[in-house]
């Protein structure tokens, strides 16, 4: 089972990456109706990636990924409507959370400090500099800025421990992660920009189906053993 494990992630890949580029066509284009039903499909696509392993143990690890990226297709969904926003936030903030508590599940905390540091004066210059646009929002988005950050630090801290290639695509997912939800924030609190929605959601997409195919090559390794 697990020899066919490759072929099939790599029909499952493709498929992630035409639907997302056939989603970003379609928003870019304001093809609304294409656009609702491509967004949600392409995240659970990804999904799909460790919901559809080969025969194996389940894992608690296995079951926070699943449910991290299924909030995020609920995010995903949330956010498709402008008035449920906050609902959107709260979907992904839980998933960031759940994201967290994988990675820490998987080889423990990791204190380093330097990245905390950096990650952290990043997330607090940019809350800084949003602040005047947030109005309502302060309170929840400095919560996300606060939970996004720690997310990326154990997502780093992964690599950082032990350095393995599957550990480097989370370190980049992470990064990629904060990178897009800091488009979302200066889109909506800033200004929008041009291409605001092709840069948002494919470094989105890019982020999680890198999480997704990195869980996966990491749960195959322990079935192997």
């Amino acid at each position: 089972m697990v020899r066919k494990a490759p072929h099939a992630s790599r029909t499952i890949n493709l498929l992630i990456v035409l639907s997302a580029v056939l989603a970003i066509l379609m928003e870019f284009s304001d093809n609304r109706t294409v656009y609702m039903f491509l967004k949600p499909l392409t995240t659970i696509l990804v999904t799909s990636l460790l919901i559809f392993l080969p025969e194996q143990e389940s894992s608690k690890f296995k079951k926070l990924m699943i449910s991290a990226l299924l909030f995020c297709l609920l995010g995903d969904i949330l956010l498709l409507f402008p008035a449920y926003f906050v609902f959107g936030l709260a979907a992904f903030l839980v998933a960031h959370i759940l994201f967290t508590i994988g990675f820490i599940n998987l080889k423990g905390f990791h204190p380093h400090w330097i990245s905390f540091l950096i990650l952290y004066a990043i997330g607090t210059s940019l809350f800084l500099w949003l602040k005047p646009g947030l109005g309502d929002f302060i309170i929840p988005v400095g919560g996300y800025v606060v939970v996004i950050c720690f997310m990326a630090w154990q997502g780093i801290g992964l690599f950082l421990k032990e350095k393995r290639k599957e550990f480097l695509w989370i370190a980049i997912a992470v990064l990629l992660f904060m990178f897009s939800d800091t488009m979302i924030a200066i889109s909506k609190f800033k200004t929008d920009f041009d291409y605001s929605s092709i840069v948002i959601l494919s470094t989105y997409w890019l982020s999680i189906g890198l999480i997704a195919n990195a869980v996966r090559k990491i749960l195959l390794l322990k079935k192997a053993e």
